[in-house]
């Protein structure tokens, strides 16, 4: 099983989105794909997933005995992805409590969609994963907030760390308004997995649960769950028609 968390030091850059979005098409490559929501007090994921109408029992309830982890995993709507709610009420969970829920999982891929920030539910969420994925934009303060997680990572021993770039405009990159993901992974020495330019449909279609087809970000997913499949680090840079390949 392979535990990867998603983290981004800064809050607002779409890590959540791109959990779900990362969820979803892993789910739909045939692989067993769990999604547990890291932020205790300020969970989303279910909102993020449409799915927060379904939600019966949550990680609280399985820490404290009151329902069965199986009974708590909720299916998306969209595919055969399982969701894992934390909590809306500030609880004390320890690392170790945690790490026993992702450890009880049964899945291909569990996806644990990290806390903002760098505090207590940051360290818990990566103590349980063997690897992780930074997401950041191209703004300077994220560049500069997903700096400082990877040194943090660095701590940890973790099998990959790799880097996604959210909401990228290509006609500013073409511009010169706005480095270039590859930029973006040179300078945080991390390999680029995936990009996802700027889409509307994101914000248009996220109260649905779920995103169209002919989305932008909905291509760009699919580039994503190939590398993380197949743990490559290939990535397509559209605007420029070339293929990375990080060694």
């Amino acid at each position: 099983m392979r535990k990867i968390v998603v983290t981004s030091g800064k809050g607002g850059v779409g890590k959540t989105t791109v959990t779900a979005l990362l969820g979803r098409k892993l789910s739909l490559m045939g692989y067993g794909v769990v999604l547990v929501d890291g932020d205790v007090g300020l969970n989303n994921l279910d909102v993020v997933m449409g799915i927060e109408g379904k939600v019966v029992y949550d990680i609280s309830d399985v820490l404290d005995g009151r329902c069965r982890l199986s009974q708590a995993l909720v299916l998306d709507n969209e595919s055969g992805v399982r969701v894992l709610p934390s909590s809306s009420r500030k609880l004390d969970v320890s690392p170790q409590a945690f790490r026993g829920v992702i450890d009880s999982i049964n899945a291909d891929f569990v996806l644990i969609d990290c806390p903002a920030g760098i505090d207590e539910g940051f360290h818990r969420a990566v103590s349980s994963a063997n690897e992780a994925i930074v997401v950041t934009t191209p703004s300077a303060s994220a560049i500069r907030d997903a700096d400082k997680v990877r040194g943090l990572l660095s701590s940890y021993h973790l099998g990959d760390v790799s880097l996604v770039v959210n909401r990228v405009r290509y006609d500013m990159i073409r511009r010169g308004e706005m480095l270039t993901s590859k930029e973006i992974g040179n300078l945080l020495h991390l390999a680029v997995i995936g990009v996802v330019p700027e889409d509307d449909h994101v914000t248009v279609y996220q109260q649905l649960g779920r995103v169209p087809e002919f989305a932008v970000s909905e291509k760009s997913g699919d580039i994503l769950a190939e590398n993380v499949a197949k743990s490559t680090k290939n990535l397509v840079e559209p605007y420029m028609k070339r293929r990375w390949r990080w060694r």
